[in-house]
Order: C-alpha cells, then sequence, then structure tokens
C-alpha cells in the first residue's frame, strides 16, 4: 500500500501490509462415521476416484469431496463398500450434485457396475444429473471406445431415460416415488434431495432393490426438518453408532453442518457448513445473506438454516421465531404480578392436553406468560374442570378466559354458568370471566410480534417450549392462527397468546404506573 508519510518533507513511505490468508470452508465434515482402519488406496475405492476425476474426466475433486469419496469408498477386508448406505448432508451450492456425476461415471466406465440408478423428488431433477454425467463422458476422448459413437449408447424412449456401455452397463434414473427401483437389481444408488421424502414410499422402493452383496447406496442432501422422515432417522441412527459404537456399521455419515445453536452470522460455523468456500463460493455472500435471515427471522431464517447452516429445523414457516424465543428468555415469577395478572385456558385437539397459562405486563412495558399447570391424558378436560375453581381460589387472578371458538368452548362454558358446587363458588369474586371472542387470530399474531420485538419474557418450561417450538402458522383469510403438523398439540401457545391478550387489555394500575413514571425518570 502506497501512502504519504506524516513527515511529507522526506517524501512517501512505502507500507506492505501482509497479505490476509482466504477463508476456506472445512474439508473435515462436523459429523462423520469413523473407519474400520486407516484409509489408503488399498482399503478405500475413493483414491481411485479423484485420480480418475482428474487425470481421466479432467474433473478435479475439491478437497471435501476428496474427503468424502475416500470416507465413503471405505473396503472391507474382502473388497465390498464398508458402506451400504452413505448418508451426506451439505448445505446447498457446494457441489453436492456434481459429486454422484462423477461417481456414476467411475462406477459405469471405470468400475463397470452392472446397473446404476438415479432418483430425485422430480424425474427431471434426477435427469439433470444424468445429462450431466452423459455430457462428460463425451467430452472425454479416453472413453470414446467404451461406448458407440454419437448418441446411441443414450436410450430415451417410451419412458425409459439410460445409458449403456458396450459391457452392458447401464446407468438408469428414475423419480423418487413407490415405484422407482422395483423390479430391479440395483448395484449403485443415488438418492438426491432426500430431505423431500416424507414418507418411506420412495425408500422402501429403493432401498430393498440394492440388494447384491456390494451394492452401495448414496443419499445426498441438505437438512431438512420434521417432515423429513427418513432422512432424520437414518442421521440418528448414524450419529447413535457414532456415539457408542452400537448399532449398524454400515451406515455411513458425513455431515458438513453448522451446530444446531451456532449463531448465522458465526463464520466458522458457516465454513463448517460451506465446505466450498473460498473455491468459487464467496464467504462474503454467505456472511450477507446470514445478516439479511437474522434481521428478518421467521421462514426466512429456517430457510437459511437448513439451505445454507445444514441445521435441522423444527418448520420451515415457524409461527414463533425460535431464535427470537430464546432472546425472550428471562427467568421470573408471576406471583410478584398478581394484581394484574391474567390467565387463560387452552384444550388440544385431542383434548389430551389442557393448559393454564398466566400473563401480566411488567413495569417496562413487556408481557410476561407462563404456562401455570397443565393437564395431560384421557381425563385432562374432566380434571381441568374439576380443579380449576380451587386454583382460581387461590390464584385470584384479575380475568380468566377462553376461546369460545376453539376446543376449550364446551368446558369453559360448563365453568362459566355454573352455580355454587360445595366450598368454593364459580366465578371466584374479583374474578372477571372472558370468552375472547372474534379475536383468536389477532391475539395470535400479536404473540408472534411480542416475540420478535422483544417485548415478551419467559422462564424456558420445557412444555412450552417444545410447543412454541412446533407451531406454524395456518392462514385464516388475511390473518392467520396456529396450527401443529402431525403429532402433537398447541394448546399451550394459544393458552400464552390468550392470557398476553388479556393482560394487555387490563386497565393499569396507580402502582404500576407509578413505578413506569418513577423507572423513566430515573
Amino acid at each position: 500500500v502506497f501512502s504519504p508519510s506524516p513527515m511529507h518533507r522526506f517524501g512517501p513511505v512505502m507500507t506492505v501490509l501482509a497479505e490476509a490468508p482466504p477463508i476456506l470452508g472445512k474439508t473435515e465434515p462436523r459429523l462423520w462415521t469413523p473407519p474400520l482402519r486407516d484409509l489408503t488406496p488399498e482399503t478405500s475405492y475413493g483414491f481411485e476416484v479423484i485420480g480418475y476425476a482428474r487425470d481421466v474426466l479432467g474433473q478435479p475433486l475439491l478437497p471435501w469431496q476428496e474427503f468424502a469419496v475416500i470416507h465413503g469408498g471405505e473396503l472391507l477386508p474382502d473388497g465390498r463398500p464398508r458402506f451400504r448406505i452413505v448418508l451426506l448432508l451439505v448445505s446447498r451450492q457446494n457441489g453436492k450434485t456434481h459429486l454422484p456425476v462423477i461417481l456414476s461415471v467411475y462406477w459405469q466406465f471405470k468400475k463397470r457396475v452392472p446397473l446404476i440408478l438415479g432418483t430425485s423428488t422430480q424425474l427431471s431433477y434426477a435427469k439433470e444429473s444424468w445429462l450431466k454425467a452423459v455430457n462428460l463422458v463425451q467430452r472425454t476422448r479416453a472413453l470414446d471406445s467404451e461406448h458407440e459413437p454419437g448418441r446411441k449408447w443414450v436410450r430415451r424412449t417410451n419412458g425409459e431415460t439410460e445409458s449403456f456401455t458396450g459391457y452392458g452397463c447401464r446407468y438408469k434414473i428414475a423419480a423418487a416415488n413407490e415405484e422407482g427401483g422395483r423390479s430391479l437389481t440395483v448395484h449403485r444408488g443415488i438418492a438426491d434431495e432426500l430431505r423431500q421424502h416424507h414418507t418411506y414410499e420412495a425408500w422402501g422402493a429403493m432401498e430393498p432393490a440394492c440388494s447384491p452383496m456390494d451394492a452401495q447406496l448414496w443419499g445426498l442432501s441438505n437438512a431438512g426438518d420434521d417432515r423429513s422422515v427418513v432422512l432424520n432417522e437414518l442421521r440418528q441412527s448414524a450419529i447413535d453408532f457414532i456415539d457408542t459404537g452400537v448399532g449398524d456399521r454400515r451406515l455411513g455419515l458425513l455431515e458438513w453442518s453448522a451446530p444446531e445453536d451456532a449463531d448465522p452470522e458465526d463464520m466458522d460455523a458457516l465454513l463448517q457448513a460451506n465446505p466450498r468456500a473460498g473455491y468459487g463460493l464467496d464467504p462474503e455472500v454467505l456472511l450477507g445473506d446470514a445478516q439479511r435471515a437474522k434481521r428478518i427471522g421467521g421462514k426466512a431464517l429456517a430457510t437459511f438454516k437448513t439451505e445454507k447452516m445444514c441445521v435441522r429445523v423444527r418448520h420451515l414457516d415457524p409461527a414463533i421465531d425460535p431464535q427470537r424465543w430464546r432472546d425472550c428468555l428471562d427467568p421470573g415469577e408471576l406471583s410478584d404480578a398478581r394484581s394484574r395478572l391474567a390467565t387463560f385456558v387452552d384444550v388440544s385437539l385431542d383434548e389430551q392436553h389442557v393448559t393454564l397459562a398466566g400473563a401480566a405486563v411488567l413495569a417496562d412495558d413487556r408481557v410476561r406468560v407462563e404456562a401455570i399447570k397443565e393437564w395431560t391424558g384421557p381425563t385432562a378436560v374432566s380434571q381441568m374442570e374439576r380443579e380449576m375453581p380451587v386454583l382460581m381460589e387461590r390464584i385470584k387472578p384479575k380475568a380468566f378466559g377462553w376461546f369460545p371458538s376453539g376446543p376449550a368452548a364446551v368446558a369453559a362454558a360448563r365453568m362459566a354458568d355454573r352455580r355454587k358446587d360445595g366450598v368454593y363458588g364459580w366465578p371466584p369474586r374479583g374474578v372477571t370471566v372472558a370468552a375472547v371472542r372474534g379475536e383468536v387470530a389477532a391475539a395470535c399474531m400479536a404473540l408472534g410480534k411480542e416475540v420478535t420485538a422483544g417485548t415478551l419474557a419467559h422462564s424456558g418450561q420445557a412444555g412450552l417450549d417444545d410447543q412454541v417450538s412446533n407451531a406454524e402458522w395456518l392462514p385464516r383469510g388475511d390473518m392467520r392462527v396456529f396450527t401443529r403438523r402431525g403429532v402433537g398439540s398447541v394448546d399451550a401457545v394459544y393458552a400464552i397468546a390468550g392470557a398476553a391478550h388479556l393482560a394487555r387489555t387490563l386497565p393499569k394500575s396507580r402502582k404500576v404506573s407509578s413505578i413506569v413514571r418513577t423507572a423513566e425518570e430515573s
């Protein structure tokens, strides 16, 4: 760098700054199944793949891809692949789909494998990888003698898409559905976008087709969400083996991912999930995407985590931003705010879970929420009806409410109409009983905004945290309410939303106002 000297009468001074080291993605995955023995050209076919890609195909592999083929290509003492299934996880745009292109050509032309089957969520996606392999072979003069001139070695008729060599080795593609792979004997398989396998139909068609003693199936993907059942269960099985040494040693995991709790702006975490960074993938672009997704939150952040951090999220469209919910953690108690406490009850759709929640507006104008009581099981609703009068008498909130259009309607209405029954009356003296009508969506959306704005506080209760992490948005006209796909419920989320709504509408006491005024003056 040429810069003028402060002592300009002596002329300019040349200052040399050392070049910053390049920012490169991590070659070694964060999670991977250890080999059974040292990996050498004799114990892994990956070394041969690396040489074949470089010297024959003219397509040198990236460092992380070399690691993948060496470890995924581990051999047993009898020469068969150690892994029957190789699960490879890495973020988007890192060369994940290029790897099976190289492998498919290697298997078909170098190893002369009888049948390779490639699948993806759509036939057009599987065809894209197949076409790349075909074009690569066409450009490789060293392979001219291995197939017929021109395109006669490629067949695309009657719904069949495949290439074949003079030795009868085929590379065939199919859509990932309940038919893909059936009636075939597959020696090498490629299952791309495994995160999209929301059922076992496609996997159940392909995986059993890989029946030979030496078959190997590569499942490739970035991280998914709770719907990605095949990916999630295979991954968990592989992690169990890594952690304990017990389980299926023929299932291998190679995962380039960020830690689940990593900050999206943590460059080291981004480099762990993006091994191509610095090799054609700009780290600065990654960081910019992270900053934008973090600022927007919600679906944008969930998508960034799955696509560019390779981190599993519960849902791609979370109703409550998970990070913002964690940011609202502030352990405390509602017992100090009984003079302005609102309570709310909600029941799960299957009536197996009931939550009584409380909320109160604090002196700093945040609203604190808490699950006060939960009931679980077939008798949950009847238990709640029986115990609620006692709870209300003991807690003495300013208000008690429910959503009359939801599953809590019948039980809450019965309590609202109840006459004195023994010792306790209903409602307890001083408690306003409120059926919150026509404001369900408004309360749900208001809760999301409270969390996003950081104007909510909670104490980190396990049951509540779990329901919040699983709540998704369900459109209702121009508004949205909470829902949960799959097993479980969101009654606790509805309950805290209703309680916060009631707490915000309660008139502020003089005591609270004076505290706020004093805090502002100080």
